[in-house]
């Protein structure tokens, strides 16, 4: 048996379906977080019931990508029951999509948010509503086992029939709040800035809680952990557990409370609603880039994981809206890339605040440029719902944040830790394996002539061209790589930047390029993969130059470029029917 969760975006449905199912759905205050269906098992009513979390809809067809999938799962279960999710304040909005979607199948009403609702005036009889609807109404915010039983009845309640239902004397709407003080542009985008400006402050800054987390992660790995690795008394065991347990694996874990600083400042911006208020703010902008403010969302994402990030801009509306965004995707700094940004920054100053910030800020208008400049058509109306203005619930806020810090810990358990120990195997043993010095090793015979590629920005060396490479697996690998081969990054400031700047804009971790495979299919997402890597060569060779020493020359170079970009932004096209002359237009 299966149960459908039916409703308007950011109405509960993943809250509901952990509730049922036990399971880690991402939740969040804002449109558009579920973008394909969930399914999870519940036991309801003595039973088994697999249940299913579409993504929201406004109406019956579906506008967007997700709407339409989600119409489609419904139209390929018709003997499914479905659990019809809304919040008590827009209950009489959705209404008529109730009857849209599930006339005709077994259906139960689930309200949320009713505290919420009743506590600015408003006013439901759900008992009195159930009769006047002909299907059980159940509680979202009530216990758990009661929530259960509900659930479990209305598996075996009869169908929904379409009526016309007053709510006279059942529901009364909730009190006018004011003012949105948030949607003044005015006062949230400086609000935003100032938030984001103190985030990066205490992650960064060499007396932040951030940094000295972070010292005190290091100085544990090193001096209590390198303590204990002394005392083993295989000579292999010990360069083993020093020099790739501890000086790699220990480096990218020492990032962890960074990362979950600027993981907890993006939970609190999508909670608070602030986020929501920001997309609309912003659509103006964005459009002139070819996007919408649905694309915030995305980008925003971007800064925690880009695979996720990808995945979520199925919720846009537009096919080529879509497609641009997730050009725009890699050039967004995620959470994988800080540990790199900060070992770079260690090679030549204490206080990696400012060249982290100049960073995010370049990926950011990098990410901007890419979508200009492939910005075509017209696109398709942007419609949002402003997400409710809220304080985080600490609880939950905390149970994200555990979530992710077991996520980054488990990747770098095994993904980060298979990588460094092969790394470290084929950097030690020559080809008679023996021990060996690491420029005679297997791995230096096998990638010397890689060193070519970062040749240009003063770096001829086959250990920072293999740790850049290791970042198409996932970016912790590089921070890794350069701890255990090089003892951190092992050139100057110019170099750094430039090295800096490649891993910044070169193709994302090969989880991103496969969810970009399943959105525009495995040519496009291979095609993007491939410019945005040769084009991060250059880049690199550029900031190089012009870090360097050489700003007139990297001027004079980036002419042509400049040249064509305004030519381009400039030039206006003339349509005309196919089959017609064409004629001449002077200007």
């Amino acid at each position: 048996m299966k149960l459908l969760l039916v409703g308007n975006p950011n109405a509960g449905k993943s809250t509901l379906f952990n509730r049922l199912t036990g399971g880690h759905a991402r939740v969040g205050n804002w449109h558009g977080v579920t973008v394909g269906a969930l399914e999870g098992e519940a036991r309801l009513a003595g039973k088994t019931v697999t249940v299913v979390d579409l993504p929201g809809m406004y109406t019956p067809q579906g506008r967007s990508m997700e709407e339409k999938a989600a119409r489609a799962c419904l139209d390929g279960a018709p003997d499914a029951c479905v659990l019809f999710v809304a919040e008590c304040a827009s209950l009489a909005r959705v209404l008529p999509l109730l009857f849209a979607l599930c006339a005709g199948r077994r259906t139960a009403l689930v309200l949320t948010k009713r505290r919420a609702f009743c506590r600015r005036g408003g006013r439901l009889d759900m008992a009195r509503l159930a009769a006047r609807l002909g299907c059980p109404v159940l509680d979202g915010e009530g216990k758990r086992r009661a929530l259960l039983e509900g659930i479990g009845a209305a598996l075996s309640c009869s169908v929904l029939k379409a009526r016309t239902v007053s709510l006279d004397g059942v529901w009364s709407a909730e009190r006018g709040e004011g003012r949105d003080v948030l949607l003044n542009a005015f006062v949230a985008l400086p609000c935003f800035l100032a938030l984001l400006v103190l985030s990066f402050a205490l992650t960064f800054v060499p007396w932040g809680p951030g940094a000295l987390m972070k010292r005190g992660i290091e100085a544990f790995f090193s001096d209590v952990l390198g303590g204990m690795a002394d005392a083993i008394a295989s000579a292999v065991l010990r360069a083993f557990v020093q020099e790739a347990l501890l000086a790699g694996l220990g480096t990218v874990l020492g990032f962890l409370p960074q990362i979950v600083l600027l993981t907890l400042f993006l939970l609190l911006l999508e909670e608070s609603g602030l986020l929501s208020r920001l997309a609309a703010l912003t659509d103006g902008c964005f459009s002139g880039l070819g996007l919408n403010g649905r694309a915030v969302f995305s980008l925003v994402m971007g800064f925690g994981c880009t695979a996720a990030a990808v995945l979520s801009t199925r919720g846009l509306d537009d096919r080529r809206v879509q497609r641009r965004t997730i050009l725009c995707l890699p050039y967004i700094p995620c959470s994988a890339k800080l540990p790199v940004f900060l070992t770079l920054s260690a090679s030549f100053t204490d206080d990696p605040f400012p060249f982290v910030l100049l960073l995010y800020a370049l990926g950011v208008g990098l990410s901007c440029l890419a979508a200009r400049l492939t910005a075509r058509g017209r696109r398709a109306p942007f419609l949002l719902e402003i997400a409710p203005l809220q304080l985080p619930q600490p609880f939950f806020v905390l149970k994200a944040l555990l979530f992710q810090i077991k996520q980054y810990i488990i990747k770098t358990a095994t993904v980060v830790l298979a990588f460094i120990a092969a790394s470290w195997l084929l950097s030690g043993f020559s080809w008679e394996f023996a021990l060996c010095p690491p420029e005679e090793s297997i791995l230096a015979s096998c990638c010397r002539w890689l060193g070519v590629l970062f040749a240009p920005a003063g770096m001829n060396d086959w250990r920072i061209a293999y740790a850049a490479l290791s970042g198409l697996i996932a970016k912790e690998n590089v921070a890794g790589a350069l701890s255990m081969l090089c003892g951190g990054f092992p050139y100057g400031r110019a170099s750094a930047l430039a090295f800096a700047v490649f891993l910044l804009t070169c193709s994302p971790c090969v989880s991103a390029v496969a969810a970009a495979a399943r959105e525009t299919g495995v040519r496009r997402a291979l095609l993007y993969a491939a410019g945005q890597t040769l084009s991060a060569l250059l880049l690199c060779y550029l900031t190089y130059a012009f870090a360097a020493g050489g700003a007139v020359y990297v001027a004079v170079a980036a002419l042509p470029a400049v040249a064509l970009f305004v030519m381009r932004s400039h030039h206006e096209k003339i349509h005309r029917n196919r089959g017609h002359a064409p004629f001449c237009i002077h200007r």
